[in-house]
């Protein structure tokens, strides 16, 4: 018997033992963090619908989230110089207090599947066309079949909350539509602050909590006091803790495990997860044309998402 052929062998298989391991690795923190991201719409509007104002999610979201991770900005392997700092102020305009506003209202006037399909699903759109228009990148075939198929999910979902509900929130959808804009701006934005996702959060985090307290306790919008025990210990936990230090180390880990077409799949799932956790929690049951516009749309996330990190690493490689 050949020794180098049994080394061979035994090389190979190690290494689709390994290969597995870290697949499933992978699958495991995106799962994680879909689901925790996905229940943050379900959460939030639980709250909301008792004793909570969207104001006080946004404090809770943010204060917390500002006490847990900026110590990840002063020390250790991602530690920033203060001058850098001031490029998370224009983040956190985007996606910081004002973009949890703008969700929070549509939560309030819609429904959590709407809300959890209408702005993770439209982001991708807008970033799409915006870069198009403004920085002459071109998406390719395949990203425009994904948007389409987005957009036509899109208006089968509206359709099938109208035809449940019998009226639409006009004001509501403009909310949600308006916080994609403002996400998809970011998300171009961080392409070229040269921060990473965790650095990014950590100051979007940051500036928050240092523009809003002082509106928050200035002009005396609390209503946690009025908020149950139980909403007072779980809330912060979930807002604060799950939302800016857990969702995020997970979201991270799934993409380093399974490349970056994990983020397509993650946002994919979202609208789903979000979806069947609104039914034990909230009671609210999707119809089945509103179950079908969903996958609809998921497809489409993935689609548009996976041909853009191809254009990506294609182009990195030339």
């Amino acid at each position: 018997m050949n020794l180098a052929t049994v080394d061979d062998s035994s090389t190979r298989s190690n290494s689709v033992s390994s290969g597995s391991w870290r697949t499933a690795q992978g699958v495991v923190w995106g799962g994680l963090s879909a689901a925790i991201l996905s229940g943050w719409f379900v959460v939030t509007r639980l709250g909301l619908r008792h004793d909570l104002r969207v104001w006080d999610v946004i404090v809770l979201r943010f204060g917390e989230g500002a006490v847990l991770p900026t110590p990840v900005l002063l020390v250790g392997p991602l530690r920033l110089r203060f001058q850098a700092w001031s490029q998370g102020i224009s983040l956190a305009v985007l996606w910081g207090a004002p973009f949890i506003l703008l969700v929070g209202l549509g939560l309030q006037a819609t429904s959590a599947t709407l809300t959890s399909s209408v702005t993770p699903a439209l982001m991708p759109v807008f970033a799409g066309f915006i870069a198009w228009t403004f920085l002459a990148e071109r998406p390719r075939r395949r990203q425009l079949c994904g948007y389409g198929l987005i957009v036509a999910g899109l208006l089968a979902l509206v359709y099938g909350y109208v035809w449940a509900e019998g009226h639409l929130d006009i004001g509501g959808v403009a909310a949600l539509v308006t916080a994609a804009i403002m996400w998809a701006l970011c998300a171009l934005r961080l392409r070229r602050t040269g921060l990473t996702s965790l650095q990014a959060a950590a100051l979007i985090c940051f500036w928050s909590a240092i523009f809003y307290l002082q509106l928050y306790l200035g002009l005396g919008l609390s209503s946690l006091t009025r908020a149950s025990a139980g909403e007072l210990l779980f809330q912060p936990v979930y807002q604060g803790v799950m939302m800016s230090v857990v969702a995020l180390f997970a979201f991270n880990r799934a993409v380093v495990l399974l490349g970056p077409r994990a983020a397509a799949a993650i946002s994919a799932f979202m609208p789903v997860t979000a979806t069947l956790l609104a039914i034990p929690v909230l009671g609210e049951w999707p119809s089945w044309p509103t179950a079908a516009a969903i996958c609809v749309i998921a497809l489409g996330v993935v689609l548009a998402a996976a041909s853009a990190n191809q254009g990506n690493k294609k182009g990195e490689s030339q």
